[in-house]
């Protein structure tokens, strides 16, 4: 069963390096990022082998929100082989999510 895999400035890098990776800027605190949260734990089961399904905690991870530019959550920002290559700010539905993963794969 797929998991997302939480990220921080430690493993960052290396998860984002190979392959699509779609990483959701949060917090805790967020009431539209709580909305979207199912919709990600999903993607991260139908996504398994396929992309990284990632979050980042914004109040735990500042250096990498400054970093990535996120000035409002929740942001998801797509990479492709550590490079961002869209990003989508504010709840969005689970197809506009897909549609863009599988158009990345």
């Amino acid at each position: 069963m797929g998991k997302y895999i939480e990220l921080n400035q430690e493993n960052f890098d290396n998860t984002v390096s190979n392959g699509v990776s779609l990483v959701d800027f949060w917090a805790p605190w967020c009431g539209p990022c709580r909305m979207i949260a199912p919709v990600i734990e999903e993607l991260a089961q139908e996504f398994e082998g396929k992309a990284n399904i990632c979050k980042v905690n914004t109040d735990e991870q500042q250096d990498l929100a400054v970093k990535y530019g996120i000035r409002s959550i929740p942001t998801i920002i797509f990479m492709k082989d550590g490079e961002v290559v869209d990003q989508l700010v504010g709840a969005t539905s689970k197809q506009a999510l897909t549609d863009k993963l599988n158009s990345l794969a």
